[in-house]
């Protein structure tokens, strides 16, 4: 892989307290910025991909329920219930 210069503006203070920490933890700053890098890279792909799962998910439930199939909030509520009562009988607890 080519390397490449990035050149960034930051606060006097902020460069020499990162510059610090990174003596402390005795790993040169480029490695810590581009492990930073990498992370803020992962964490942004993998939020657009939750978010589009979440789209495909909703639009899914809305076409079931648009075609009949799906259930209301109250019905899962009452299903749940019944299974959580169920559960509560298996095992001998009260309410």
């Amino acid at each position: 892989m080519a390397n490449t210069m990035f050149t960034m503006k930051l606060d006097t203070e902020l460069r020499d307290e990162f510059m610090a920490e990174a003596a402390a933890a005795d790993r040169p700053a480029a490695q810590i910025m581009r492990e930073f890098m990498r992370e803020f890279i992962q964490k942004q792909k993998d939020e657009r991909e939750y978010k589009e799962f979440l789209r495909r998910k909703v639009e899914k439930a809305r076409a079931s329920m648009e075609a009949g199939i799906g259930k209301s909030s109250e019905e899962v509520e009452a299903i749940f219930a019944e299974k959580r009562a169920a559960l509560r009988r298996s095992i001998g607890t009260a309410e």
